[in-house]
């Protein structure tokens, strides 16, 4: 048995196609083109690529984009009055902080700042609370993308046993309480493991879905997944590069070891990072539409 390769660039595409018609009809009806400020600070590489890929995607979209870059030293308040005034900025609807942060700069006090309405990363306390409740809110962008794979290829949620590996808050924690929701994807037994967990592999041979999510190359192996199982791999991590150099890219879990095992997988690259940015895209529409 070889795995069905979950695709989500192809996933993506697609929902990239329905929102097309939905920005068009924004304009067409309203004048209204959604708008989208990406905020980079210092020059991590891993955190320029994510950034010009966001800048790409809504290139392709048409929706007004703007990237600010400011250097390393950039203080917390220097920061904080940038936000204040994107918070009173029309044209913009989403505001998007690049994490990581700087170490001088407080990451939460940073969040708390955007204004709900404008927080397409779905990380503010308010949508944070409105998620957990299920009250429509913005989803954090890769536990919604995940979601949306599962839908999109037809695998049955509701009753499985789902186990997440990893606990943070940007993946895992979100992940856990949509999945429990009654909701598309949902309705699922969901547990949650992590650094101090005991016996792993335990709890990954019951998973009829795994979701790993911990930073981690190759970390879930043959060994610890049944037969059956379907996998969706969170994990980008450098490896290494070829003679060309080219970075060598690798999921969480032994994409080689384990897709003769798994009935669906994800790769990496190709699955869950074309989502994350989509629901991204998804999200700065829906904000615009919000202006109304």
């Amino acid at each position: 048995m070889s795995a069905k390769i979950i695709s989500g660039t192809k996933i993506a595409g697609q929902i990239r196609e329905d929102l097309k018609k939905e920005i068009s009809e924004l304009k067409e009806k309203h004048g209204l083109i959604p708008g989208l400020v990406t905020i980079l600070v210092g020059d991590d590489p891993a955190s320029k690529i994510y950034v010009g890929q966001k800048e790409k995607a809504c290139e392709k979209l048409e929706i007004y984009s703007r990237r600010i870059d400011l250097p390393p030293e950039t203080t917390e308040s220097a920061l904080l009055s940038l936000i204040k005034e994107l918070n009173k900025d029309a044209k913009i609807h989403g505001i998007l902080v690049q994490l990581p942060l700087p170490k001088q700069i407080d990451q939460q006090r940073v969040i708390y700042a955007i204004d709900p309405s404008k927080d397409v990363d779905g990380f503010h306390p308010v949508n944070v609370g409105k998620m957990v409740v299920g009250e429509k809110s913005f989803l954090p962008c890769t536990p919604h993308g995940i979601l949306e794979l599962l839908v999109h290829s037809g695998i049955q949620t509701e009753g499985a046993e789902v186990v997440i590996v990893g606990r943070s808050n940007i993946v895992g924690k979100p992940l856990l309480n949509l999945m429990i929701q009654k909701r598309p994807a949902g309705n699922a037994t969901v547990t949650i493991c992590h650094t101090k967990t005991r016996d792993l592999s335990f709890h990954t041979k019951r998973a009829d879905i795994l979701i790993a999510a911990i930073g981690q190359p190759k970390a879930i192996t043959r060994d610890m997944v049944k037969d059956g199982v379907v996998v969706i791999d969170v994990g980008v991590n450098r490896i290494g590069k070829t003679p060309e150099g080219k970075l060598i890219l690798a999921g969480d879990v032994d994409f080689e070891g384990i897709k003769e095992k798994a009935a669906a997988i994800t790769p990496v690259p190709g699955g869950v990072g074309p989502m994350t940015i989509v629901m991204l895209m998804k999200n700065t529409v829906e904000a615009a539409k919000m202006s109304l």
